[in-house]
């Protein structure tokens, strides 16, 4: 039976549930990896802070260099969360020739690159399994189990807070302020929920994602992200009556050397797949040259769900005679082979507020049929008080940079545009 020494960075929550798995599992994995996994000291703020789990009290520490400096200690496994100090922490164990096992998608994202090096120069592990979709393996799959793919496009929800958000507001026709206050109280959300609402959480994870998937660096920067705080009610009960589910999607898509990354909220048919996709379940839909379609669902956060992946990691870097890592050039800027593009093509949904008067909806064809944008599907809504009327447009497929256009081009006089929401389809 090998005996591995580990140490952790961190307890909050996902500590914990690490910290309970390895406890309750630990014949399970003894069996099956002839593994015995022993924790031996957790770096924490205050170790008179009541936790979610039973860590004894000797374990416990407020030295840094107990857990990253310790000779007997070989896998390093960091919760602190955030950038810094963990970043700093982790190049820190892994420059002492220890393995890293982290779910910390904004360090990964932001300082992979030093990680990395570090990693490989010590030759040590560095797994990050957790730090996208929790429970759901897509690291291992980008990484290994589709090598044997060129992924042509993957569209995500990978952000549980903002898909409980829109799941309750599609299904009861909520305003955005209320269910995000219920998903606050309820835990779904934090106090200061920007980081999810605002997209950054999901674009710090495409960027790890699309870098996988596309065997190049795509760093965080160049992922245009837009959240979900200016969807309305009416947005979503209008693209409802026409067939669609809104989502706040990341998506990657690569064509030859050309690729495009983004974060938004965006319209899918009610027949996509990711539209059944409900709550804080995460799912990522992806295209392969070899497998075609596929489609990955599960919890992608909550203590348990992410221990699941991080205890994942630390028994496979317990076990690997060689530590794998990216063979892409894995530098701070993006991969020089790949150009980022910025005018996607897809449909758009508008929301448009219009004078309630003959000739209008001539008017708002032609200003969009000067940038060859062209009208696919229209729905006119009741009077509203100030004698203009709510009117849905969705739009064929056209340029981003042309659809923008367009929009400046319009008589606010005339109309106003209340709402733009891109369409894939």
């Amino acid at each position: 039976m090998k005996e591995v020494i580990i140490g952790f960075l961190g307890c909050g929550n996902v500590g914990g549930g690490v910290w309970n798995l390895l406890e309750n599992f630990r014949k399970e994995i003894a069996h099956r990896n002839h593994l015995s996994i022993r924790v031996k000291k957790v770096l924490v703020r205050d170790v008179s802070k009541a936790r979610s789990c039973a860590v004894p009290a000797e374990l416990l520490t407020t030295n840094v260099e107990d857990v990253v400096s310790d000779p007997e200690i070989s896998i390093v496994v960091e919760f602190m969360g955030g950038e810094q100090p963990a970043t700093e922490y982790m190049l820190r164990a892994l420059n002492a020739g220890k393995t890293v096992v982290t779910a910390n998608k904004v360090a990964l994202a932001l300082n992979w690159h030093r990680l990395q090096a570090a990693a490989q120069e010590k030759n040590v592990g560095l797994y990050y399994e957790a730090s996208v979709c929790g429970a759901i393996p897509i690291i291992n799959v980008l990484q290994n189990s589709l090598q044997a793919n060129r992924i042509g496009h993957m569209m995500g929800i990978i952000n549980g807070t903002t898909n409980y958000i829109l799941s309750r507001m599609y299904e009861n026709g909520e305003d955005y302020k209320d269910v995000l206050g219920d998903a606050q109280r309820l835990g779904l959300a934090e106090p200061n929920p920007a980081a999810d609402v605002e997209g950054l959480d999901a674009a710090y994870k495409l960027s790890i994602m699309a870098s996988l998937a596309f065997h190049g660096r795509v760093p965080f920067p160049k992922v245009y992200t837009e959240g979900i705080t200016r969807l309305t009610a009416m947005d979503i009960s209008c693209g409802k009556e026409m067939g669609y589910v809104l989502k706040l999607l990341a998506i990657a898509k690569r064509d030859g050397n050309t690729v495009q990354v983004r974060v938004h909220p965006t319209f899918l048919p009610d027949s996509h797949p990711l539209s059944s996709v409900n709550g804080s379940f995460n799912a990522v839909y992806l295209q392969g040259h070899a497998c075609q379609e596929m489609m990955l669902q599960g919890r992608g956060a909550g203590d348990m769900p992410t221990a699941s992946a991080v205890v994942s990691d630390i028994l496979r870097a317990s076990t690997a005679e060689i530590h794998a890592h990216p063979t892409f050039s894995n530098t701070a800027e993006a991969d020089p082979s790949l150009t980022f593009d910025d005018n996607w093509q897809c449909q758009y949904f508008l929301r448009i507020s219009v004078e309630d008067r003959p000739g209008v909806l001539a008017k708002i064809a032609g200003w969009l049929a000067q940038e060859n944008v062209s009208i696919a599907k229209m729905l006119q809504k009741g009077k509203a008080d100030n004698d203009r009327v709510p009117l849905i447009i969705v739009t064929h497929a056209a340029p981003e940079k042309s659809l923008r256009k367009a929009i400046e081009a319009f008589d606010k006089d005339v109309c106003t545009v209340e709402s733009v929401i891109r369409v894939e389809v």
